[in-house]
């Protein structure tokens, strides 16, 4: 099975880089990868121990970022190793001030895994939510460093679970971690089914993290003032069938003002949405406090503001619904107001749960989203109760970082 592993490990690195030259994205995952010892070699330093965090893309750093900033604060001899395996995560975070080291994971191959652990010689390591890679974490494992899933999430249909002759080979993988960390009592179910026992229902660390923004998230005086004594709908992360669904909304309510954040920031993209809209519309980038009141839509037209700028909303929309899925719902609850998206949000527990609770929304078309949105623009009474439903669904699963401190780092000397 390891001979069937490494080969689908080296065909897979051969595709990429035979679409290197035609695609973005994968030249990036090519090119970041070229090199790697004598840059991991030159970026380690001093004779600190380190902690290796290790993150598929954007979404799981979010979900590793509450531990890493708590270690950080309460356990300062540490340094932190934090890699990526996909280029949408790395070239947002390469510069993430709190990791000592930042660069990609190398190929999953044995001769890799040992020299990166034997180079970083971790203390210990946190692999976040998905990411299991056999040659890592065999080696780690013969060097008895303890490793950790965290915000971990199973589903019956995933190889370990499978009655196939493969399947063992996969569980055997598993036995490699030395704890998990769960986000539901479901996945633990699932372990415990193939004789795991060394597991925590910890949940699921991104509900501290959204938590914090509400303390810490940049203010932005142009903003109040461009909302005035209005509500505001914050449409986040959007894609074009999110956006031709609100946009006869927008163009026909004048009870709110509109903030939108394109999940794609091109210049075609950007300039199709402001055509669609029938209302005084301007660039974030190019807001003005002098005019900013005579708006009535702001696009943000740059990315890292979304998550801060839910603070100014009474309504969130979060895009994604109508295609593979919608985006972070959480960091709109946090901040305690009903939030809407499409259809397809059910492989998300989150978003099933708070709609299950009342705070969240699931709508199909412009009608549907406008009869929602109308019951809470009609009685401010239903709107309170949506907006603490949400915001205590995030106040109330928050714990997850403390849990997971506590099992691994508490009294632990370096």
């Amino acid at each position: 099975m390891v001979f069937i592993y490494d080969t689908a490990i080296f065909f897979y690195h051969l595709l990429i880089r035979m679409l290197a030259p035609f695609h973005k994205k994968a030249s990036l995952f090519v090119s970041g990868r070229k090199s790697w010892l004598p840059r991991l070699q030159a970026a380690l330093s001093g004779e600190a121990p380190y902690i290796w965090f290790h993150c598929s893309s954007l979404g799981e750093f979010e979900q590793g970022r509450p531990v890493m900033e708590a270690i950080k604060k309460d356990y300062p001899q540490y340094k932190l190793v934090l890699t990526f395996f996909s280029p949408s995560g790395y070239e947002i975070r390469k510069n993430y001030a709190l990791a000592d080291v930042v660069c990609y994971l190398p190929a999953d191959t044995r001769r890799n895994a040992s020299l990166f652990v034997e180079t970083v010689h971790p203390a210990m390591v946190f692999f976040v939510k998905y990411e299991f890679w056999y040659h890592f974490l065999h080696t780690l494992s013969g060097r008895n460093i303890p490793v950790y899933l965290i915000s971990g999430i199973f589903r019956k249909e995933q190889r370990f679970f499978t009655a196939m002759p493969w399947g063992s080979w996969f569980r055997k993988m598993l036995r490699y971690f030395s704890h998990f960390f769960l986000q539901d009592e479901f996945s633990a179910r699932l372990l415990e089914g193939i004789g795991l026992k060394n597991l925590t229902i910890s949940g699921d660390t991104r509900f501290d993290r959204v938590a914090a923004i509400v303390n810490s998230s940049q203010l932005f005086p142009i903003v109040d003032k461009f909302r005035g004594n209005k509500p505001v709908l914050v449409a986040g992360s959007t894609w074009e069938p999110d956006e031709k669904l609100l946009v006869p909304f927008i163009n026909q309510n004048h009870d709110l003002k509109y903030i939108i954040a394109p999940h794609e920031i091109s210049e075609t993209h950007i300039s199709r949405l402001v055509s669609m809209l029938e209302k005084p519309t301007v660039l974030f980038s190019l807001a003005d406090p002098a005019d900013i009141h005579f708006a009535e839509v702001i696009i943000v037209d740059s990315v890292g503001w979304l998550s801060a700028l839910y603070r100014y909303g009474s309504y969130a929309y979060i895009g994604g619904g109508f295609g593979a899925g919608i985006h972070n719902i959480l960091e709109a609850a946090t901040f305690g107001m009903p939030v809407f998206f499409g259809p397809r949000y059910k492989k998300f527990r989150e978003a099933c749960q708070l709609t299950e609770k009342g705070g969240a929304f699931p709508v199909n078309n412009t009608g549907e989203f406008i009869q929602a949105i109308s019951r809470f623009l009609n009685d401010p009474a239903e709107w309170e109760k949506a907006a603490s439903l949400s915001g205590d669904y995030v106040k109330n699963n928050k714990g997850a970082t403390e849990i997971i401190l506590a099992k691994t780092l508490a009294g632990r000397t370096a």
